[in-house]
């Protein structure tokens, strides 16, 4: 791999309405991009970090410190050395504590870059086996329940195979009873509550029993694996894990607990798309099905996504929604829905390239990292 050096660039990019779940509200993505320039080609990837640590302990500006206060000179030491991989970059970003989405960011850049200079694609290289992938939404806390039945409505029509619904104390039994109440049994239906409840709540979330979920997503905190394992054995709804899913190793342990019977995985959480098809793998081989979140990525991390939720134990829909679920437009080619799924790139690395000018449009700010000397 030649690599020159890497970019990191801001984009300000609006959302087509707000998004709120139990941690927040957001109306428009602060997104730190990584550009790596070689000699022949460039590779991108995405930093899914959010502007304030309220999903996680990092930030947009703290992770673009991190790249570039530690995580250049690793790469500078290998690119120097003529060692420079993607496998043995995650392996020396291994000693650097913490920080999974900057080190996710640099790497898929990297790789991408890597990937683009073979003429291999992101799936042919995870271990891809489908050329498209169901496409689940997920929908935010609504202001009624009105509301919510209008926008499941309208996601429906749109050909959305599985809907998915943010939930916290105050709105989850009576959302959840009015969907499954006006779509009917039919309709794949899980919840996600981003870590609102506590043990305490398990009565409250039993209620939801009666509704067939296919699971209810990270109820409790993530540091709160025997809670989960206690909450599992008292409703009927599989857990899922997210936040608590760190590494293929917190998996295993996750699993062995009887903590999660379903996981979500998110490449940004657990340090980049290698480590995530680990993950993919100690699932596997434990009977447990995964699918892959999102966190609002553009069409950048969007592609990335896409290609891992091809592996074969991705077996549940993932929110791996068309662009147009966000953005009314995407800073590369969109993902459509076509019959409820969304196609897996074939082009070389990523198999996306940004709209140049309309990054420029939305950049708030670049800086350009060469090799350190």
């Amino acid at each position: 791999m030649n690599l020159r050096g890497l970019e990191l660039r801001r984009i300000a990019l609006p959302l087509v309405s707000p998004f709120r779940t139990s941690f927040g509200i957001e109306t428009a993505r602060d997104v730190l991009l990584v550009r790596a320039a070689g000699e022949t080609a460039e590779g991108w990837g995405e930093c899914v970090a959010m502007s304030e640590p309220l999903y996680s302990s990092e930030h947009v500006d703290g992770a673009a410190e991190v790249i570039r206060r530690f995580l250049l000179p690793e790469v500078t030491a290998l690119a120097k050395a003529g060692e420079l991989t993607v496998p043995r970059l995650e392996a020396a970003l291994g000693r650097i504590k913490g920080h999974p989405m900057a080190k996710a960011a640099v790497l898929t850049a990297l790789l991408d870059l890597s990937l683009r200079e073979s003429g291999t694609s992101f799936g042919a290289y995870l271990g891809a086996v489908r050329t498209t992938v169901p496409a689940g939404v997920s929908v935010g806390i609504m202001s009624s329940i009105p509301a919510l039945l209008d926008a499941v409505d309208g996601y429906r029509a749109q050909g959305y195979v599985r809907i998915k619904l943010k939930i916290e104390p105050g709105w989850d039994v009576e959302p959840v009873r009015a969907v499954r109440e006006r779509f009917g049994g039919d309709l794949l239906l899980q919840v996600d509550a981003n870590t609102a409840y506590t043990l305490a709540d398990a009565r409250q979330l039993a209620r939801l029993d009666p509704f067939d979920l296919l699971l209810i997503e990270q109820p409790l905190p993530e540091d709160d694996l025997r809670g989960h394992a206690a909450l599992a054995r008292l409703i009927r709804t599989p857990v899922c894990l997210d936040e608590s899913i760190t590494s293929a190793r917190a998996a295993a342990d996750a699993i062995a607990l009887g903590a999660t019977s379903v996981v979500n995985v998110k490449p940004g959480r657990v340090g980049g798309y290698l480590e995530a098809r680990r993950v993919h793998d100690v699932c596997a081989a434990n009977g447990v099905p995964v699918w892959c979140g999102g966190m609002l990525e553009t069409g950048i991390g969007r592609a990335a996504n896409v290609a891992l939720a091809a592996l074969p134990n991705f077996t549940l829909p993932g929110d791996t929604s068309a662009s147009d679920r966000y953005f009314a437009r995407d800073i590369t080619e969109p993902f459509v829905l076509d019959g409820g799924h969304v196609a897996v790139p074939t082009g070389p690395g990523l198999g996306v390239t940004p709209d140049q000018d309309y990054l420029t449009e939305l950049t708030t700010g670049t800086e350009w990292l060469p090799l350190l000397p």
